[in-house]
């Protein structure tokens, strides 16, 4: 039995096969793949803040706290985490904005590199993810002071990407007790 094709048909089959055939089609890498910056997202005094998550080791809950006399007001105190005692660096105080009491609510965010381990508390994780490198801006004219410093950059949704690195590296986060 032989069928006779309606007219149009050959040509919407031609179409449907190209279509389909360009759509298997691996896609052309131009250059380098877009590099993805994996952060932890966090928020702190209502703003939007992460951090690299390389230099992100755990995230953990504010317990048992104790203050330090003698220490610059940005250090809330040290606490034992699994065995090992952990500075609390309040990035609040650090970068002059409005500060919150803490509660049990509070996370801490530990961060680690190869010569420094501390951990600053965050009023939320919101949780992980890529950012395109390319994205980010350089800064904001609002971001002065302090914050500049630490910037990374800032995505065009307004999240601000600190540079652990330098938070890590920087020689104010160790006290030093005179006697």
């Amino acid at each position: 039995m032989n069928a006779i094709t309606p007219p149009g048909e050959a040509k919407r089959q031609r179409i449907f096969r190209e279509r389909a055939e360009l759509l298997a089609r691996e896609p052309e890498q131009h250059g380098a793949e877009e590099e993805l910056l994996d952060v932890v997202e966090f928020l702190l005094s209502g703003e939007q803040y992460a951090i690299e998550s390389v230099y992100v080791t755990a995230v953990h809950s504010l317990k048992d706290l104790t203050q330090l006399p003698c220490t610059p007001p940005f250090v809330l105190g040290v606490m034992n985490m699994r065995g090992k005692i952990l500075s609390v660096v309040d990035l609040r105080v650090f970068f002059e904005l409005p500060r919150r009491a803490l509660s049990d609510l509070n996370m801490l965010i530990v961060l680690q590199n190869d010569t420094m381990t501390f951990a600053i508390p965050a009023d939320g994780i919101v949780g992980t993810r890529g950012i395109p490198r390319a994205s980010l801006l350089a800064t904001l004219p609002t971001l002065t002071g302090i914050r500049g410093e630490y910037l990374l950059g800032i995505t065009p949704q307004r999240l601000v990407v600190l540079d652990g690195c330098k938070l890590l590296g920087d020689s104010r986060m160790v006290v030093h007790e005179e006697v």
